[in-house]
């Protein structure tokens, strides 16, 4: 490195200190921050403890008692400064998501506009948080639905997407009138100490915000069990691996509360004989390749017909063969790093037992630069077995061939995950059966395109063992509010429903 550069820990500090998060909340502490684009130390983080937990629980249940009267377009006023502050401050926290999460300097920025995004969204549907006039069978009465607020909500996020989910959830939480406590993953404290830095400059210009409507614990596992075991946290909305969500989930259903869970992805893209194979070859690379396979919508498996198999599959090799590897800070290579060991430990091992299996694999080595960088591999397989059914969070893409449309839809369901589906067709009977019932049972199927890359607008999650949960747009914020059905009697009589007679 030039001499005169500053070093990922040197930058991460810079930008830390203009965003306000004081040397304090970064130094000194137990859990140590590490930069995956050079494996370098970034921090040294204080820790909160189940007490500090539980007292956060606590104060931020008082703030929802507040803020849960304050009006939605009001509230929607902060989440409307929020957006602004984000906007001023979006080089700053997206290079800080590139230094952290190893991403290339367009994601990171790409992630902070998504939380302008979602913030721009929350603050018109601030006006819109809708309920029904509902026709009722009794004379002189009407029936109607209302949403309130629904309480204390802990936000568990990934290192992937280390500040977007947060504020998928956070604002739309926020107008709903909730209360946010957030748990960030280890591997990404920095990115959150910055997030909630930004969000306090929000709230002392909005000026009336109560102690604790938005509050960040850093720490390990233990402070997620505190709030999932809560029965004073009313949602739980948490984002990780299906082994973490078959925890949540039940502790969290075992107290009546409510989750959104947001879990793994085997995502898999389906290639007709009438597809544009440009457009294909270019959603492909994409969605298996970008952020280092490490999305959660990733593209993971892939069919290809027969009969275009030869004309796309070593386009597909050249492609995974010539695909920039490198430094997203210092380079403008397309591929960055893994996030740490465990993560490029686990790659080889799923290549290694796809091998096992006659699988034949084009890339997939070590890159020799500081951290866990390495090749994409794309794997040919002979039939869809033993790795192929698993998500390894790398970039690995299976690729099989197909001959029997109903029996492609078939592979394609034929694993744990419903998160995200594509196919790439011109043929509308194959396009329209893919989106029907009996196609993709995930919760997003693209025609076209590939199987990363979702927009705000629409909520994002999956079926099966994704969770079922839904973030972000759409009619997400429901998730956040609590539903009552109200009748009013505006007449002089009682008459009941279903024609029952109660005479006294």
């Amino acid at each position: 490195m030039n001499a005169h550069m500053p070093t990922v820990a040197q930058e991460a500090a810079a930008i830390l200190d203009r965003l306000g998060v004081s040397a304090s909340a970064r130094t000194g502490g137990s859990l140590i921050a590490r930069s995956p684009v050079t494996g370098e130390e970034t921090g040294r983080l204080p820790v909160a403890s189940v007490a500090d937990t539980q007292a956060a629980i606590l104060t931020a249940e008082t703030a929802f008692k507040t803020w849960r009267l304050v009006p939605a377009p009001r509230r929607g006023e902060l989440v409307r400064l929020l957006g602004e502050e984000l906007r001023a401050t979006k080089a700053e926290l997206g290079r800080l998501v590139s230094i952290e999460a190893g991403k290339s300097v367009s994601e990171g920025l790409g992630e902070v506009q998504e939380m302008i995004d979602i913030c721009d969204f929350a603050v018109g549907l601030s006006r819109q948080l809708y309920g029904l006039t509902i026709a009722t069978e009794r004379p002189g009465h009407r029936m109607m639905e209302t949403w309130h607020p629904l309480g204390v909500v802990g936000v568990i996020t990934a290192f992937n997407f280390p500040v977007a989910v947060w504020a998928w959830n956070a604002a739309l939480a926020l107008i709903c009138g909730d209360a946010v406590i957030w748990k960030p993953s280890e591997k990404t404290p920095l990115t959150a100490l910055a997030t909630q830095a930004i969000f306090a400059k929000a709230a002392a210009r909005f000026g009336a915000a109560p102690e604790g409507l938005a509050q960040l614990l850093i720490g390990a596992g233990d402070i997620g069990a505190a709030l999932v075991e809560s029965p004073k946290v009313a949602l739980i909305s948490a984002t990780g691996s299906t082994r973490m969500g078959r925890i949540v989930g039940p502790k969290v259903a075992a107290r009546f509360g409510r989750s959104i869970l947001e879990l793994g992805g085997n995502n898999a893209g389906i290639v007709c004989p009438s597809a544009d194979l440009d457009m294909a070859l270019r959603a492909i690379a994409f969605g298996a390749m970008g952020t280092a396979g490490q999305r959660c919508t990733t593209m993971r498996r892939l069919f290809v017909h027969e009969t275009v198999a030869d004309a796309l599959i070593p386009r597909l090799k050249k492609a995974w063969e010539s695909v920039s590897v490198g430094n997203p800070l210092t380079t403008q290579a397309l591929v960055g790093p893994l996030v740490d060991g465990l993560a490029y430990d686990a790659m080889q091992k799923a290549l290694a037992a796809a091998e096992a299996l006659g699988g034949r694999v084009t890339g997939g080595t070590r890159v020799d630069l500081p951290g866990h960088y390495v090749r994409p591999a794309l794997v040919e397989m002979p039939a869809q077995q033993g790795p192929v059914l698993e998500e390894t969070f790398a970039p690995i893409l299976y690729v099989m061939t197909w001959r029997d449309f109903d029996e492609v839809i078939a592979q394609h369901n034929a694993v744990g995950a419903g998160l995200s589906s594509s196919i790439f067709t011109t043929d509308l009977r194959e396009m329209e059966m893919f989106l029907s019932a009996a196609g993709s049972d995930c919760g997003i199927a693209n025609v076209n395109i590939g199987t990363s890359g979702a927009e705000i607008g629409g909520a994002f999650g999956g079926e099966k063992e994704t969770g079922g949960g839904r973030e972000s747009g759409s009619d997400a914020w429901k998730g956040y509010m609590r539903r009552a059905t109200n009748t009013i009697n505006f007449s002089r009589e009682l008459p009941l429903a279903q024609g029952v007679v109660f005479d006294i």
